[in-house]
């Protein structure tokens, strides 16, 4: 029964995939009158995207909890299974064209959920060809989302062996020291890629390997990413592919969410680098 409504859950957001990236020229005004629960300004797409997901996906058997990042708290929809939507990642992003996308996590556990109870995760990318990276039972799949459905491009993805990006948010005046020398090492090793939405971001290290970080900063230790909406699943999705993913001090999957809308650092990407990344910030 699990199986069958996480593979619900997933062909719901594979098939808004196409009709979000369609809407998205539409919904790109400024901001609306509530912001995010945790105070950041909401524009109009986020809360289009937030009321198309939450509305199709609460219609899943199986589906207990709903839970996403516009919405104080999480609507009971039934028995099951809990999800959480990041309804529209990086969506300051849409009124220049910029990358955005849509992060969905699957726990067996009532909300906010550790990182024990994930069973999937996937990730909708919104650019030149909508994509959606889905992992389930440490397995990751690439897909292409179109509108008559999708195409696999990729089975059993993997990090490659070989870094070869990184992406560091926050200002650099922010960054702790530790973090800032660690920054200055990496800057002479990879290439910066960084487009101010996790989804890409994070893409890119999937396919290129190499290290993506919203960091603790001088003076909002907590980072900025919250841990229940985008550090558990796209930590998922990162060690399905053989990477690590931290808060820095430990797993970023040991993490036990006190707040549904918790912040935390967030470190992902080739093992070695996360490790390096650790020694540095002790």
């Amino acid at each position: 029964m699990m199986d069958d409504t996480i593979d619900q859950v997933l062909d719901v957001v594979a098939g808004l995939g196409p009709e979000i990236a369609a809407g998205l020229w539409s919904h790109r005004g400024a901001a609306v009158a509530e912001d995010h629960p945790t105070g950041d300004e909401a524009i109009d797409a986020d809360v289009w995207a937030d009321a198309l997901l939450v509305d199709r996906l609460s219609t899943i058997e199986g589906v207990g909890q709903l839970a996403s990042e516009e919405r104080e708290e999480p609507v009971d929809v039934g028995d099951g299974l809990s999800i959480t939507i990041d309804p529209l990642d990086g969506s300051s992003n849409v009124a220049t064209n910029n990358l955005c996308g849509t992060i969905v996590g699957i726990f067996d556990g009532q909300l906010p959920a550790g990182g024990e109870d994930i069973a999937g995760a996937a990730y909708v990318l919104f650019g030149p060809i909508t994509t959606m990276v889905v992992a389930v039972e440490d397995t990751v799949t690439e897909l292409a989302l179109g509108r008559s459905g999708s195409q696999t491009l990729q089975r059993d993805v993997t990090l490659p062996a070989e870094p070869v990006v990184y992406g560091f948010g926050g200002k650099d005046p922010d960054w702790t020291p530790a973090f800032a020398s660690f920054a200055d090492e990496i800057r002479d090793e990879l290439k910066l890629r960084y487009g101010g939405a996790m989804v890409g971001d994070v893409n890119q290290i999937l396919h290129h390997g190499g290290m993506f970080a919203y960091p603790a900063l001088r003076e909002r230790p907590e980072g900025k990413l919250r841990l229940q909406f985008e550090g558990i699943p796209m930590g998922y999705i990162i060690e399905a592919a053989g990477g690590r993913a931290s808060t820095g001090v430990g797993p970023m999957l040991e993490a036990a969410p006190t707040d549904l809308h918790q912040r935390t650092p967030v470190y992902l990407g080739n093992t070695e680098l996360i490790d390096r990344l650790e020694v540095a910030l002790e």
